[in-house]
């Protein structure tokens, strides 16, 4: 027969756990933890509020400033170059979102299953995706020159009319970009959208084609509703990627010809390093991240909120 411990024996070990013994164990857990947390405030948010404050400043990164206001923000949303910089970066981020996400789901769709030599073929397309975007823009450069290789395949196939100085004309030089911003993260969201296709049952697609289904119905209806998470991790990662794209600005074109492939992000950094303007580089970065937070949770609630109707 079990003989159960005395009340008494038990409240006192009760307390000895819940006692100063407990409180030393929680604050070793918490104390660990301090150094990281103080680091994460000082770089995070310390560091943001401060940058926040010098974009309602002229400083010029020394000296004394003096309180400007909204001066900034109106040059910002008043001038020619300021308003370009946020066209700019609004259709390459959305032309990003856009470009990655339909050949990014159509890779995936075609490597899912039924391809021999499918693993190869991912390796292959996600391989640009860990190199340096410095490295992957140069490339391109090289490949965009007037006597490149694009131009020299062109006038190969007799199709000489199109053949740009692709770098230096206003009216392509931001879609070069785009296009090379698309290619190297295309392999990225082919993986997210692998890793979704992976939960979806045979049986269901196989059920729908049965019944009739075409292909397109078969994936809207069938495939596309399972993959919707993969869909929202997607676009959320590459919108962010979108909007804040400098390196490959800054190696293609710098910004030219004639200011037509500057962004917020190269404006931040030539403003600011380049001609010395703190306070308006200061405003500049605030509108971007400010953009970012604002365009980020809209499109996760508008994502969520069809996930939840359907």
């Amino acid at each position: 027969m079990a003989i159960s411990p005395a009340p008494q024996v038990t409240a006192r070990r009760r307390g000895r756990a819940s006692g100063p013994d407990y409180g030393s164990r929680l604050f070793a857990s918490w104390w660990w933890a301090i150094p990281a947390l103080v680091a994460s405030l000082l770089i995070h948010y310390v560091a943001v509020a401060a940058g926040g404050t010098f974009a309602f400043t002229n400083w010029k990164g020394i000296g004394s400033f003096e309180w400007v206001g909204l001066d900034n923000f109106v040059k910002i949303f008043s001038g020619d170059l300021g308003r370009t910089a946020i066209v700019n970066t609004l259709i390459l981020a959305f032309g990003f979102v856009v470009g990655t996400n339909l050949l990014g789901v159509l890779l995936a769709l075609g490597l899912n299953r039924g391809v021999k030599t499918r693993y190869f073929l991912r390796v292959v397309i996600f391989m640009p995706t860990v190199l340096s975007p410095l490295a992957v823009s140069y490339i391109w450069r090289f490949i965009y020159q007037p006597e490149g290789p694009l131009n020299s395949f062109l006038g190969s196939v007799g199709l000489e009319s199109w053949q740009r100085t692709w770098l230096a004309d206003p009216t392509t030089s931001l879609w070069t970009i785009l296009i090379v911003m698309v290619w190297q993260s295309t392999g990225l969201v082919m993986v997210i959208y692998l890793a979704g296709l992976a939960g979806v049952p045979q049986e269901l697609e196989e059920a729908a084609a049965i019944d009739g289904a075409s292909v397109f119905q078969r994936f809207r209806l069938v495939v596309f509703p399972l993959i919707r998470p993969s869909f929202v991790i997607a676009s959320t990662l590459m919108l962010i990627q979108g909007l804040r794209v400098f390196d490959q600005v800054m190696a293609l074109t710098g910004g030219g010809p004639f200011n037509a492939t500057e962004t917020l992000a190269t404006q931040v950094y030539k403003q600011t390093f380049a001609y010395g303007q703190f306070g308006y580089g200061a405003a500049l970065s605030l509108v971007l991240t400010v953009l970012i937070i604002v365009i980020s949770l809209a499109q996760m609630a508008l994502t969520s909120s069809r996930e939840g109707k359907s």
